[in-house]
């Protein structure tokens, strides 16, 4: 798999290739590039679709000192682009890569042809849920995930997904992808969980902007999704039913035909 040194790190990423316009897809804290599968498969036919890890998560280099911020992050993305020779790009991000895609909107305009954010928040993380996760982030670093996984599924999925006779596969699927993640990945949760508000840069986000929610997200809930809809000049807000945080794989046909109808819509 392809790797690309870029803003001091190594990023690992997947390259569709095509001529169309390009879709960025950024991913959420304790995943990879496979949280967008269900989607570049729906949209490779009629975009270039280049997902990526973040630095310090899936394949990409580890990151250093004790977090890995959003700032960071976001540079990564823009030094991302710069290297693969794309002018500009609808930016599509999921909880931590929806942090990323707000501010790169919102500071970096000239590279964002869209904006699509998926179950992500604007504000900071709320001090009523820092001391669990902090808790759970040092049992990570120290044991491994295999400890707080089932802590965490309930925060990632919605109850659907979660006692869906159906869907035990599912569950087993995502269960491992969590368990993957190396015990560094303590410096990404630190990220996220120090970072600063971005509510007052919402305005400036000229982008078109569709903002999507899990009906059943308890991380962002919906009330937070809502919020960064009416901040954000003329944006559209979705909720998706029967679908929690990790809405692009718990109901990825509902997403994927709100993703497709919102770029068809574009001028």
């Amino acid at each position: 798999m392809p790797r690309i040194k870029v803003n001091g790190s190594e990023l690992h990423y997947e390259d569709t290739g095509g001529g169309g316009e390009v879709i960025l897809f950024s991913h959420g804290l304790l995943w990879n590039t496979s949280l967008f599968a269900p989607q570049v498969a729906a949209l490779r036919g009629r975009y270039r679709c280049i997902s990526y890890d973040h630095r310090g998560q899936g394949q990409s280099a580890d990151g250093e000192g004790p977090e890995i911020g959003m700032d960071l992050l976001t540079e990564d993305a823009v030094a991302l682009l710069r290297a693969l020779n794309v002018e500009r790009a609808h930016v599509c991000g999921l909880s931590m890569g929806g942090f990323v895609g707000m501010r790169l909107a919102a500071r970096h305009p000239e590279v964002v042809r869209s904006l699509i954010l998926c179950d992500t928040a604007a504000d900071a993380e709320p001090a009523e849920n820092l001391p669990t996760y902090r808790r759970l982030n040092f049992v990570a670093r120290w044991i491994g995930l295999r400890l707080v996984t089932p802590r965490v599924m309930p925060i990632l999925f919605g109850r659907t997904a979660l006692t869906d006779p159906g869907r035990s596969g599912d569950r087993a699927a995502w269960m491992r992808q969590l368990n993957r993640n190396r015990r560094s990945i303590w410096r990404a949760v630190n990220g996220v969980l120090h970072r600063r508000a971005v509510v007052d840069e919402l305005p400036r986000i000229r982008a078109p902007t569709l903002v999507i929610v899990g009906e059943e997200d308890v991380a962002t809930v919906p009330a937070r999704a809502a919020r960064i809809a009416e901040a954000i000049p003329n944006a559209e807000l979705v909720q998706i039913p029967a679908a929690g945080h990790s809405s692009t794989v718990e109901a990825p046909e509902a997403v994927n035909a709100a993703i497709a109808g919102f770029l068809a819509r574009l001028p």
